[in-house]
């Protein structure tokens, strides 16, 4: 009786992080040691980017490059924020495109503030019901 009381117990983890190399941080500016690709777990199969990155903190750490075709390469400054790549293992961070030496995704119209794309000139995608008599 006394043994089942005690499994059951869930246990809380205490100053548990997903991404401990933060520090608490949103955001950590790093230097990439070197560019490489990786293949996923069981089930996918394709060639994914990562860069191994080096903190402003002196840590090490695998970032997952988002999006295609970046131009990035070694000594090049990246921000670096929490994100894994679900079938990528040991890589629990992601590179924020856009800022610093990191190229954003060029043509890129929808999800455009994940690859650090401006809007394109007389592109919206809903205009205001007050402002559409106006449009013509």
């Amino acid at each position: 009786m006394i043994q089942a009381d005690k499994r059951s117990k869930i246990y809380k983890l205490v100053g548990f992080s997903r991404t401990p190399a933060l520090e608490k941080r949103p955001q950590v500016k790093g230097i990439i040691s070197r560019v490489v690709t990786m293949s996923p777990k069981k089930p996918n199969s394709a060639v994914r980017h990562v860069a191994k990155v080096k903190l402003t903190s002196d840590r090490n750490l695998t970032a997952r490059v988002a999006g295609i075709d970046y131009l990035c390469s070694k000594y090049n400054r990246v921000l670096v924020h929490g994100g894994r790549a679900n079938d990528l293992p040991g890589v629990g961070y992601s590179l924020i495109r856009g800022v610093y030496d990191f190229s954003s995704v060029i043509f890129k119209k929808k999800r455009r503030s994940v690859y650090g794309t401006s809007r394109p000139d007389n592109y919206t995608k809903h205009v205001r019901r007050c402002f559409r008599s106006q449009k013509s």
